[in-house]
C-alpha cells in the first residue's frame, strides 16, 4: 500500500506496563497529580477492593485520595456532572480514571471541566475542547476499549444519544497498564471486550479518515496478532496471565491506532445499541461486526485491506483467491469467532424487538463522526439491513 504523507500520529507521553506497574509509578502519578487526588471508578470495582491496589499505592504522607465510584456502565451527563461537582467541592488537584472505558470517559471530562472551566455543551465534537485539563492518569482494568490511550469520550446524553469529546486535550499524562488487574474478569466481559478491540485495530486499518496513516497501521496488525492468539485462552483460562497480558498490550496498542485513524460504521451501528437497550459496547461491535464486514467487502479497498487482515486471523493456503472471496472470508470468521466465545448472535437472543429496528438505523444515522470513516458509503437502508441481517 502506498503510504499517505502528510499525517499526524498522537499518544499518551508516558505509558507503563507490567504486573507491579501501579507501584513503580506511584512517585510518578503523585508528582503530576498533586496532594488532593480523585480515583473516578465503578462501585463494582471499589465492592471487591480492586481500587486498592491504587488507593494503598497513593495514600501516604500528605496526599489525600478521594474515590468517586458511582461510574455505571454507558455513563450518562448526570454522572459526569455529579464527578464534576464531587472534584471541585474537595478541590481535586488531579484525577485517576481506574476501571473500564466508561470510568475513564468520566474521569477525562471532569478533568477537562475542571481545569478549563469550559461550558461542555461547546466542547462536544472533534476538536472542540481547548483545555486546558487538571493532571490525569488512566488506569484500565478491562483488555478492550484502550481509553487510556484514546483523546475521546463518549457519554449517554437525553434522548438515549451517545455524544462524545474528541481532543488531544483528553489524552492523559500517564496510562498505567497491569495485567494482573484484569485476572478477575468474567468469561464474557473477556470476550465482548476482546472482540471491541480487534474491532478497533480492524477499522482503525480500514477507515477512510485522511489520517489512515502508516503508524496507525502498524499498530492494528500487531495489535490483531495479540488479540487473536490470546482472547480464546484469556476467555476460557482466565488466570493465564501471559494471555491477559497479550490482551491488554493489544487492546492498548489498537486504542492508539483508532486514535489517530478514526473508527467507522461497526461503532456507528454499535452506539444505538448501547443507549437504547443498553447492550455492553464490546457485544454491540460483536454483534454487527461480521455483517458491517460483509456490507463493505464489495468496497475494493476495504476488500484489499480485509484480505491482508484476514493473513493475521485466519490464513489460507489457497492460492490467485480474489480480495472480496478473503473479505467474505474474513468476516464470517469473526460470526465464528463469537460463537466460539459463547456471545450472543442475534439481537432477538437480547430481547430487542424487531419493530425497533427502523428506530436504531435512523439512529445510527446521528453518527456522521463514524460514519464518514467507513471505507463503503452506508446510508439507513444499508444500515436496517445489517440490523435485519443479525435480529
Amino acid at each position: 500500500m502506498v503510504l499517505k504523507l502528510p499525517f499526524s500520529y498522537g499518544t499518551v507521553p508516558s505509558i507503563r506496563f507490567g504486573i507491579g506497574s501501579i507501584a513503580e509509578s506511584k512517585n510518578d502519578i503523585i508528582v503530576a497529580l498533586g496532594k488532593r487526588i480523585m480515583i473516578v471508578t465503578d462501585p463494582g470495582l471499589t465492592k471487591l477492593g480492586l481500587h486498592l491496589s491504587v488507593l494503598n499505592e497513593i495514600d501516604v504522607g500528605d496526599v489525600l485520595p478521594i474515590i468517586f465510584d458511582e461510574v455505571e456502565s454507558d455513563p450518562s451527563l448526570l454522572t459526569v456532572f455529579k464527578a464534576i461537582a464531587y472534584a471541585k467541592e474537595n478541590l481535586i488537584t488531579g484525577i485517576i480514571g481506574f476501571g473500564g472505558g466508561s470510568s475513564m470517559d468520566v474521569a477525562k471530562l471532569t478533568a477537562l471541566i475542571c481545569g478549563s472551566k469550559e461550558n461542555l455543551d461547546r466542547a462536544w465534537g472533534v476538536g472542540n475542547a481547548k483545555g486546558p485539563r487538571l493532571p490525569l492518569c488512566l488506569i484500565p482494568t478491562t483488555a478492550g476499549t484502550g481509553s487510556e490511550v484514546t483523546p475521546i469520550s463518549i457519554i449517554t446524553i437525553e434522548g438515549e444519544e451517545k455524544r462524545g469529546v474528541v481532543s488531544p486535550i483528553l489524552l492523559p499524562d500517564l496510562a498505567v497498564l497491569d495485567p494482573a488487574l484484569t485476572l478477575g474478569l468474567p468469561a464474557s466481559i473477556t470476550a465482548a471486550t476482546g472482540v471491541d478491540a480487534m474491532v478497533h485495530a480492524i477499522e482503525a486499518f480500514s477507515s477512510k479518515s485522511p489520517n489512515n496513516n502508516h503508524l496507525s497501521r502498524v499498530m492494528s496488525k500487531e495489535a490483531l496478532v495479540l488479540l487473536n492468539r490470546s482472547i480464546r485462552i484469556a476467555t476460557v483460562s482466565g488466570k493465564n496471565i501471559e494471555a491477559r497480558s497479550d490482551m491488554l498490550m493489544g487492546s492498548m496498542m489498537a486504542g492508539m491506532a483508532f486514535a489517530n485513524s478514526p473508527v467507522a460504521a461497526v461503532h456507528a451501528l454499535a452506539y444505538p445499541l448501547g443507549g437504547t437497550f443498553h447492550i455492553p459496547h464490546g457485544l454491540s461491535n460483536a454483534l454487527v461486526l461480521s455483517e458491517v464486514l460483509k456490507f463493505n467487502s464489495t468496497d475494493s479497498k476495504a476488500a484489499e485491506a480485509y484480505t491482508e487482515l484476514a493473513k493475521i486471523v485466519c490464513p489460507s493456503s489457497k492460492k490467485n483467491i480474489s480480495n472480496y472471496s478473503e473479505a467474505l472470508r474474513f468476516s464470517q470468521y469473526f460470526k465464528e469467532l463469537a460463537m466460539t466465545l459463547g456471545l450472543p448472535l442475534r439481537l432477538r437472543d437480547l430481547n430487542i424487538p424487531k419493530k425497533s429496528l427502523k428506530k436504531l438505523a435512523c439512529d445510527a444515522m446521528q453518527q456522521t463522526r463514524l460514519l464518514i470513516n467507513n471505507p463503503r458509503p452506508m446510508n439507513e437502508a444499508d444500515a436496517l439491513n445489517v440490523y435485519q441481517s443479525i435480529w
